[in-house]
């Protein structure tokens, strides 16, 4: 069965070149603005989602926050905006990946498939100890304590439990926290998210997050 792919761009002609390159692999939806584009989303399910930042009767960034309340769908943004806190804050919303028009229809389609790969290759729950995460249903819980994760938390749990007993750099999971956009990123930012997240896990011992000095991080294998 083929994968499905909503188009969200008010460029018609961008939004059609979209779909002309990706139809011959994908199912494609097309929306022109957030109006569609809720209508489509809240009927059907959609393997990556394509978002425009600057639509005729919104802003991107609130549909993905609204989406991201309940989803973990890869949501690849569209823009023509180059500035720096822009990208930040979209990948810091949940944004997957982030590209600037204009772009190569071919490097777009070849995002599309590393998004789907990703999906296939990764589990989306995990029963630890007294831990359960779904990460397709974005539902964290110690016992029967429900934990509210952030974005960034979420992105750093998922790279260390998918890694369980094995160590991963700092460089690594900066990269994948925040989507290659790591040069935008304070050096101290992933220590803080790290902080956060032992809080949240009541994990001050680092009984599950262990600090592997010199490197990285590691979630214990029990």
């Amino acid at each position: 069965m083929k994968s499905k792919i909503l188009i969200i761009e008010d460029d018609k002609k961008l939004n059609d070149g979209i779909k002309l390159a990706l139809r011959r692999e994908y199912l494609c939806d097309q929306a022109f603005n957030l109006k569609e584009a809720k209508e489509l989303y809240n009927v059907d399910h959609y393997d990556v989602i394509l978002l425009d930042v600057n639509l005729p009767d919104g802003n991107g960034f609130d549909f993905m926050e609204e989406i991201r309340k309940t989803d973990l769908t890869p949501i690849i943004l569209l823009t023509a905006n180059k500035m720096e806190m822009d990208i930040v804050s979209g990948l810091e919303m949940g944004a997957n990946d982030y590209i600037t028009k204009p772009f190569s229809l071919a490097v777009l389609r070849a995002r599309v498939a590393v998004q789907l790969r990703n999906i296939a290759a990764a589990p989306l729950s995990f029963s630890i100890g007294d831990f359960y995460f779904d990460f397709q249903k974005m539902e964290f819980r110690k016992k029967d304590s429900l934990l509210e994760l952030s974005k960034t938390e979420q992105r750093l749990l998922k790279k260390l439990v998918e890694n369980m007993g094995r160590s991963i750099s700092r460089e690594q999971l900066t990269d994948y926290i925040w989507q290659g956009e790591n040069e935008f990123v304070d050096e101290h930012a992933l220590t803080v998210v790290v902080n956060r997240l032992r809080n949240k896990l009541g994990d001050d011992n680092q009984n599950y997050i262990k600090t592997v000095y010199g490197v990285g991080y590691m979630w214990v294998r029990k």
